[in-house]
């Protein structure tokens, strides 16, 4: 099974969906605001992908942080501020076959499940 990571309402998000519905993918989506992000799940995600990759700088989000937040950022520190605010959370996360992605392009895509 395939999951899907994110926020409904980012367009990412809506791409992701329709090209795994449209390549007939089945998936589960888990929303973020409403089924919530673990600093476990958090820590187990990382080591595949990296906190840096992970961690949406240019989003709403982290810029309104205040200074103290945004400086000194290490792993540690950066999937603290990630549990606490899902949205700053680069999208889309995937699972597929134990693995996971982040991103979405078309090529990216195709790499992943026609592999």
């Amino acid at each position: 099974m395939t999951t899907l990571f994110g926020i409904p309402n980012c367009d990412t998000i809506k791409k992701a969906k329709k090209w795994l519905n449209e390549h007939q993918i089945e998936h589960e989506f888990h929303d973020y605001r409403k089924n919530g992000v673990t600093l476990d799940w958090l820590q187990s995600v990382e080591p595949q992908l990296g906190w840096e990759k992970m961690l949406n700088k240019r989003g709403t989000t982290f810029r309104q942080l205040n200074d103290e937040d945004k400086q000194n950022l290490d792993k540690d520190k950066a999937l603290s501020l990630l549990a606490a605010n899902p949205a700053m959370i680069k999208r889309p996360i995937v699972e597929h076959d134990g693995r996971y992605y982040i991103g979405f392009s078309n090529a990216q895509f195709e790499g992943i499940f026609n592999s």
